[in-house]
């Protein structure tokens, strides 16, 4: 298989990765550059490395470098940073050649189901993730759950307890839940990961 149908394949898929996936869902559009260059820039680098006499281990270790340097210049959620190395996988997918000739497209094309299928809105759409404050001290665990229970009207899987300021009187908990089915579905739309809030 040409070169150049490798390079085509991965265009495409970095395309339905960015433009069918990811910006549909999280609507940033400063992840779209970051994404789109780092695969186009793995690539071309893994391309060039792969004709060449330089170790691939070397490249793959100044990319692993590249990737920490940009995950910490900025915050991303978990599944954010799941397409930002899935962008980095395609690029290097594409750069080298792999025997048979069809098992590069065939495994980026896993890769995007893969996200596809982990990233999907229905999978678990009532679980949620909030960071929450409350507005006492509370130090037993099954009363936090309870509180947290009847504020946000839903199942608490888990909780961890982040902080207990006696002096402000807060409570800071890292909660796990899942919402009650709603007949209209409209509890269970929207952002999977939630939002940080504030109770007062």
């Amino acid at each position: 298989m040409s070169q150049l149908i490798i390079i085509g394949a991965n265009l495409i898929a970095v395309s339905i990765l960015v433009f069918g996936l990811y910006f549909p869902r999280y609507q940033r559009r400063d992840m779209i550059v970051a994404v789109l260059g780092l695969n186009v820039g793995v690539m071309v680098v893994a391309t060039a490395l792969a004709a060449s006499e330089v170790s691939a281990g070397l490249g793959l270790g100044l990319f692993g470098v590249l990737s920490i340097i940009r995950l910490r210049s900025s915050e991303l959620a978990q599944e954010e940073i799941a397409y930002y190395f899935t962008a980095l996988a395609l690029g290097l997918l594409a750069g080298f050649q792999l025997d048979p000739a069809w098992m590069t497209p065939a495994l980026m094309v896993l890769v995007l189901m893969a996200l596809y299928v982990g990233d999907h809105p229905r999978l678990f759409a009532g679980n949620r993730r909030q960071q929450m404050q409350l507005d006492r001290a509370i130090t037993d665990e099954g009363q936090i759950a309870a509180e947290l229970g009847r504020l946000l009207g839903a199942e608490i899987k888990a909780i961890k307890v982040k902080r207990i300021d006696f002096v402000r009187d807060t409570t800071t908990v890292d909660v796990r839940y899942r919402l009650f089915d709603d007949p209209n579905g409209e509890l269970l739309s929207g952002d999977p990961a939630g939002d940080r809030v504030a109770i007062r």
